[in-house]
């Protein structure tokens, strides 16, 4: 069975060019999972390498299934030089080693939270899981591996968080829209829920 990781390094360096800087983080009974900082004018994107190394399983699973199962990795885009974003590292990375911490399966609709800002006076804490496909296509892998999945986070403030278990991900992502809401912006405000 190939390494998966390579072609997922190859795949991020291929719609995003190449890396300008890149961190390693070992959570005791983990992978390792790798950021990589992505700069393309004002926007700079972080991606995590490593999640997609095994398969999410389902937590409710006996065993988990070493082969089959999704894949993904997280990228998050801020624009850049507006705040220390740099600091995300940490908690991206938490969010990518989850599926083997918790057992989770990540997926777009989804909400994660680390708990703490996302990097030093963020006003979000947590994150919404965005469609995949977008920025950074789908990488299909041999047979019978689930293709490995680009997964965009998009942060979110307590409020929207809040507003989001009431209302659903496609409410709050219609609200953001509908107030043309700059998602990059990494000190925005939240978008009004009234």
């Amino acid at each position: 069975m190939a390494d998966v990781l390579p072609l997922v390094e190859a795949r991020l360096r291929s719609a995003l060019g190449e890396p300008d800087a890149r961190a390693a983080v070992t959570f005791l009974g983990t992978d390792r999972i790798e950021v990589l900082r992505f700069t393309e004018g004002d926007i700079v994107r972080y991606a995590s390498l490593g999640m997609s190394a095994q398969p999410m399983s389902d937590p409710t699973a006996m065993l988990a299934d070493p082969v089959t199962g999704p894949r993904a990795e997280l990228v998050i885009s801020v624009r850049g030089g507006l705040a220390d974003t740099d600091k995300v590292l940490r908690p991206l990375a938490v969010l990518a080693a989850s599926p083997q911490v918790e057992g989770v399966i990540v997926a777009p609709g989804a909400s994660l939270d680390v708990g703490e800002p996302l990097w030093p006076g963020a006003p979000f804490t947590s994150v919404l899981v965005a469609e995949p496909g977008g920025l950074i296509e789908d990488l299909e892998l041999d047979e019978p591996l689930d293709p490995v999945c680009f997964l965009p986070l998009l942060p979110m403030t307590p409020n929207e968080a809040a507003w989001k278990r009431v209302h659903g991900a496609q409410a709050l992502q219609e609200r953001w829209l509908t107030n043309g809401t700059d998602l990059r912006d990494p000190s925005r405000k939240s978008v009004p829920l009234e």
